[in-house]
């Protein structure tokens, strides 16, 4: 996995002042791998309880500006999966197949 420590706990930071209890939050994409260089930060973040559309826009966007206030401007991609609003995109089921758990709240 390459995110450094600093990453790592503003992610943990960010998730906790955002989302509520039962998320999971997970990395997924080229930062998973080892080997690879560069890339964009992607997040699979996974809402334990159904979110209404407001209250997923609203915690996806203070999740996002906590990012970028605890890591500066840089490219993170958050993808939400909320039980209940829909049925997993082919997204979300790619993602899944290879995440490193980071947060459970």
């Amino acid at each position: 996995m390459r995110l450094t420590t600093q990453e790592r706990t503003a992610i943990d930071q960010a998730a906790l002042a955002a989302w509520q209890q039962g998320t999971r939050v997970s990395l997924f994409g080229s930062r998973v791998d080892d080997d690879a260089r560069g890339g964009d930060i992607d997040l699979l973040v996974e809402a334990g309880e159904p979110l209404q559309a407001d209250d997923l826009v609203r915690r996806s966007g203070a999740f996002v500006a906590n990012l970028y206030k605890l890591m500066g401007e840089r490219r993170i991609d958050v993808v939400v999966a909320s039980p209940g609003v829909s049925a997993p995109g082919y997204l979300i089921e790619s993602a899944r197949r290879r995440v490193i758990e980071l947060v459970q709240i």
